[in-house]
């Protein structure tokens, strides 16, 4: 299939209210072979988002009413992975960063020139994709799970973009690993990727370690610091643990994606910032909105693309891949012969519950390799390095049976044992609800309340 034919098969959405820019931007697209709508404002603009799902949407900075940004932010509220271009005849440098940190995939200055239009336009649909680029990303995650796909998927369609992305999960699943796959495949990889711990550091030490401080701004800061924003300047960077972050610090974290300006403790000068951010947690996060303690002006912010890692009982597909990699890693490491598991040890692997994820994994396997004298890292090592009890995953039949066991059991306490009403309940006659009771060996009478003579409530 030819570029033609490729731009025939995706809609473009185009809102500007100048007429003489929408039917010049037509007209070139028509004739690359695009489905083009255009408009004329913002709000007929999110009406058409809806009406003719469009692969791309191109609209001006500066309309009547609602304008690019306001469209750009109701698009991503409920499409975070449509890409959009913007452009401007009057726009200032802060609103091209705005827009692109807001998710923007590209901005161009007016007049548009048509060979920038089309180039920027293939780079948002991918019509030009390298394969090689779709080869290499994320090529440290191992995995084969359908789950992890869809992250990956996920991820590598807003990698090359400044959209901020948020990240859940429990602790261990690897929300840095996949942090550190989205910038080193996005136009700022060959700048500085940083990590920080936002519940690791005390609240007092964290604003000066993000945004800098002055000489002298307190006591113990013998030396000007320039704080985590500037060192990461056209680069990426990764606020781990952010549901932890103090309220007070949320204020002025939430500031800085507004304004893109850091302003060092201590110091009345601002300094500006090119930075992308991608934030994470473990916590539920629109819980800790619900109780106050986290604030939903920054979450809308920092959650422009959501992503959600799962936890590696969701992705056992992917245990024996993981084992082996580590067991490399193990080797390569410390210089000896690559060991594996036994048949039935990986599949004891894989029946674990693992509540610390991909890290107690880790270190099951490198913990495995340490004691293993042999080649062969049998059973019995592998239930002693790692003492839990498999989960075991019951056939359909015993999952019926135990949930009937306990549904009886139930409807006989609520009723106190009283099999016509319990019977009722389940929408039962009495001669099917005793067949049910004999079944599982259920006697009504231990449910019966004793009245305080003794006897038992008929």
């Amino acid at each position: 299939m030819n570029s033609q034919q490729k731009a025939a098969t995706r809609r473009i959405l185009v809102v500007d209210d100048d007429r003489d820019v929408l039917s010049l931007v037509k007209t070139w697209l028509t004739a690359d072979g695009y489905d083009v709508k255009t408009v004329t404002s913002g709000e007929e603009g999110l009406t058409q988002v809806a009406v003719i799902q469009p692969h791309l949407v191109i609209t001006d900075l500066f309309m009547e009413g609602m304008d690019g940004m306001a469209l750009l932010s109701e698009i991503h509220r409920e499409n975070p992975l449509l890409p959009v271009i913007m452009f401007s005849g009057q726009a200032r440098i802060p609103d091209a960063v705005k827009a692109t940190h807001l998710g923007t995939s590209a901005f161009l200055v007016k007049p548009v020139n048509k060979d920038e239009l089309t180039e920027q336009i293939n780079k948002a649909l991918r019509i030009t994709t390298d394969p090689l680029v779709v080869a290499t990303f994320a090529q440290s995650i191992i995995y084969r799970s359908r789950p992890m796909a869809e992250v990956i998927d996920r991820a590598q369609l807003v990698a090359n973009s400044d959209v901020t992305v948020f990240i859940t999960g429990a602790t261990g699943t690897g929300k840095e690993v996949i942090a550190k796959a989205i910038h080193d495949s996005s136009s700022r990889r060959d700048k500085r990727f940083i990590a920080v711990n936002c519940s690791a550091i005390p609240e007092q030490l964290l604003e000066s370690e993000l945004f800098g401080h002055e000489k002298g701004a307190f006591t113990g800061a013998t030396i000007r610091h320039d704080g985590l924003f500037r060192a990461a300047d056209g680069g990426t960077l990764f606020l781990d643990e952010i549901g932890d972050m103090p309220l007070s610090l949320q204020v002025k974290l939430l500031r800085v994606l507004q304004d893109f300006e850091v302003r060092p403790v201590g110091s009345t000068k601002v300094w500006p910032v090119d930075v992308r951010i991608i934030s994470a947690t473990h916590k539920d996060i629109d819980e800790a909105v619900e109780q106050g303690e986290f604030r939903e002006d920054l979450l809308y912010r920092l959650k422009v693309v959501p992503l959600h890692m799962p936890e590696l009982a969701e992705r056992r597909d992917d245990i024996p891949l993981l084992a082996e990699h580590f067991l490399g890693e193990y080797a390569k490491k410390n210089h000896k012969q690559k060991k594996r598991f036994a048949p039935d040890a990986m599949d004891y692997l894989v029946s674990m519950s693992w509540p610390g994820n991909i890290r107690q994994l880790n270190n099951v396997v490198e913990l495995c390799a340490v004691l293993c004298t042999s080649e062969i890292i049998p059973m019995s090592l592998t239930r002693q390095s790692l003492q839990e009890k498999p989960v075991q995953i019951q056939t359909l039949r015993e999952a019926k049976q135990a949930f009937e066991r306990s549904y009886l059991t139930g409807v006989l306490r609520i009723t106190n044992g009283h099999v016509a009403n319990a019977a009722r309940i389940a929408g039962r006659n009495r001669t099917e609800f005793y067949k049910l009771l004999n079944q599982y060996n259920i006697d009504p009478v231990q449910f019966r309340v004793k009245k305080t003579d003794g006897k038992q409530e008929e």
